[in-house]
């Protein structure tokens, strides 16, 4: 395999002169005023699986594109996704809202509160959409309206159905292309399903070894079209998420050399420790391989707003990763995020903690900083970059880095709520999964609150506390990123402050909560003060259900309504319902088909009517026969 390390290396030194050059044209007032932005946002790719980022055993991973992107601009030490998954993160880079905020807080949405086992789940994941809301305002469409070209490549995943709204076009888009890129299984398996030199092989491998990647491609395509005006470049890749694979066979024998294994017989799963799986070392240097394409189209393309210039010279960069590495999946080890704990779909550091490297005009290059940002601060930050006025009553998550990035990237007191606040907290609220819980990041400090301590053996305590960094004389030192050990017994009183910080957070956003499984089988203080519901009728719209109270007071009700009762694509949502003496009142949306009441107690027990009765019903698009769920005749 040939490398084109000596094009990174000479690519740093031009961009180094180049920086200079531009200074001086700046100054003579000859760059264009909207800057062009490209964000380059990889799926599951971890803190350690960049090699600037290796800060322990070193990895065999080969990145020198991010690398060097690294050395022409600032790399954040301590970037965060919005969260450990996928399709809420991405709703919160659009749109700048926070997914506890925006009730879009996992992959999968649009499903009532269930328990995942009826007796055997002690709490069960509130209801949250399925979707970016379209009463969201983007990135796009505000970028849009200040002249700009708006383009999308790769992936989506912010709607409940590949074609279902919103559709980046719906949400201020004007050009996309949504390709699954490399990322399409390999038939007949990725033993065998290697791609060829072949002029009409989709995936037609290079003169160096790299397959074709659709998404990169278009994102070339559309910076083409568009150069001649300022554009907004929203390139998702599908790299390096699931499947583990590479088309590459030249890649994949490589690394197989490199980790001194033989080169696979079958398509078995790779079970060593570590980060020795070499088809995902193929595919993190096929990553780097297409991010340092869309680099080289930037360095070498004039740009028709300012002649004798290239489009690099006036192009804001930002490059992250929408949540940490998977480590394991399907038998597969795949990578470790060691020395953080934990990994995708977990809110220890391994599941949120992100590569994040920002470059552009008035940026320095060659520039660490340990200040804490997210990709909630992108919408906030490319907005102040291309000189664009917010939205009217938008409110943003994020905040504005480009005084950060751009004054003194060492000062957290730069970056600051759209009030002013200088930001002191940063917030991860995760209530899914076996691990139900949120987190809060206050300076050095890390807050735990687990929601369920009996269904994870792995946690024996509701909060948990932890000193990732040790900070004096303004200098920030590592002390325990690997979150091994808990202060909360020790340190009481932090522990509680910060808890009281976290749920003022929660609060304010109106954030939904884990509730309580009132079917569980063991023991659960309260179960036996759970209300009861006796009765269920209708009155044209107007819905209502009576309920008995048992010792728990009643505090809060919904409506959950469906719009297609048993569609493939069935998709719930919540309403308003009033609690008035016993009784729940609601009026049903126009359209319903079929609908439920959640009705809460004080002690936060969840009792459905009708009940439905697992997951797997709601899963298989089970269409529910109880009278009073289904609104027909």
């Amino acid at each position: 395999m040939k490398r084109d390390n000596d094009t990174t290396i000479i690519r740093g030194v031009w961009f180094a002169v180049v920086a200079i050059t531009a200074s001086v044209a700046c100054a003579g007032n000859g760059r264009p005023e909207q800057p062009n932005v490209l964000l380059v946002l990889a799926d599951d790719l971890g803190w350690q699986d960049v090699k600037c980022y290796d800060i322990d055993e070193p990895s065999p991973y080969e990145t020198p594109h991010l690398d060097g992107l690294a050395k022409e601009g600032v790399m954040f030490w301590q970037g965060y996704s919005p969260a450990p998954v996928c399709a809420p993160s991405r709703c919160a880079i659009l749109s700048g809202t926070h997914p506890a905020r925006a009730q879009k807080t996992n992959v999968r949405g649009g499903t009532p509160p269930v328990p995942r086992h009826l007796t055997g789940s002690r709490v069960m994941p509130p209801w949250q959409t399925a979707r970016l809301s379209m009463d969201e305002t983007t990135i796009a469409e505000v970028l849009r309206e200040n002249g700009y070209a708006t383009g999308h490549s790769g992936k989506w995943h912010v709607n409940i159905t590949p074609k279902s709204k919103p559709l980046p076009k719906d949400v201020g888009f004007g050009w996309s292309r949504e390709s699954m890129g490399v990322a399409r299984d390999m038939i007949p398996n990725r033993v065998k399903g290697f791609s060829s030199d072949a002029a009409d092989d989709p995936w037609q491998i290079d003169a160096n070894g790299y397959p074709k990647n659709g998404i990169f491609h278009d994102s070339v395509v559309f910076m083409e079209e568009h150069r001649e005006q300022p554009f907004f470049l929203f390139c998702a890749a599908r790299l390096v998420h699931a499947p583990i694979q590479t088309r590459s066979k030249a890649l994949l024998r490589k690394y197989c050399e490199k980790l001194g294994q033989p080169f696979p017989k079958g398509p078995g799963p790779i079970a060593l420790p570590g980060q020795q799986n070499p088809y995902y070392c193929a595919m993190v240097e096929e990553f780097d391989k297409y991010v340092g394409d869309l680099l080289n189209y930037l360095d070498a393309t004039d740009d028709p707003r300012w002649p004798g210039h290239k489009l690099r010279e006036n192009t804001y960069i930002i490059f992250s990763s929408d949540n940490g590495a998977m480590e394991q999946l399907k038998g597969d080890v795949i990578t470790d995020n060691y020395p953080l704990d934990g990994g995708k779909i977990r809110l220890e550091e391994g599941g949120t903690r992100v590569p994040l490297i920002i470059t552009g005009p008035k940026i320095p290059a060659n520039t660490q900083t340990n200040v804490m940002a997210s990709g909630l601060d992108f919408f906030p930050t490319i907005l102040s970059m291309t000189g664009t006025e917010a939205p009217e009553n938008h409110h943003f998550d994020g905040c504005d880095l480009l005084p950060l990035l751009t004054r003194s990237p060492q000062d957290p007191t730069l970056v600051k709520h759209q009030d002013g606040r200088v930001r002191e907290a940063m917030m991860w609220h995760f209530p899914h999964g076996v691990a139900m819980y949120s987190t809060l990041r206050v300076g050095d400090f890390k807050l735990v609150r687990n929601y369920d301590t009996i269904n994870n053996p792995k946690i024996d305590s509701e909060l948990e506390l932890y000193q990732l960094y040790e900070t004096r004389d303004g200098t920030s030192q590592r002390a325990d990123i690997e979150e091994s050990q808990n202060l909360a017994s020790s340190m009481p009183e932090k522990a509680q402050q910060l808890n009281a910080k976290l749920t003022e957070m929660l609060a304010e956003m109106d954030a939904s909560y884990a509730y309580f499984n009132p079917s569980f089988m063991g023991d659960l203080p309260n179960k036996e003060n759970v209300p009861t519901v006796t009765s269920n009728t209708r009155f044209g719209d107007v819905v209502q259900a009576e309920f008995k109270e048992n010792g728990a007071r009643v505090v809060r009700a919904q409506l959950m309504y469906t719009t297609l009762g048993g569609d493939r694509n069935e998709e719930w949502f919540s309403a308003p319902a009033k609690v008035v003496e016993g009784t729940v009142v609601a009026s049903l949306p126009t359209g319903t088909t079929h609908y439920i009441f959640n009705i809460i107690d004080e002690n936060n027990f969840l009792v459905s009517y009708p009940v439905i009765e697992s997951q797997l019903d709601y899963m298989k698009n089970h269409p529910y026969s109880a009278d009073a769920l289904s609104v027909s005749p």
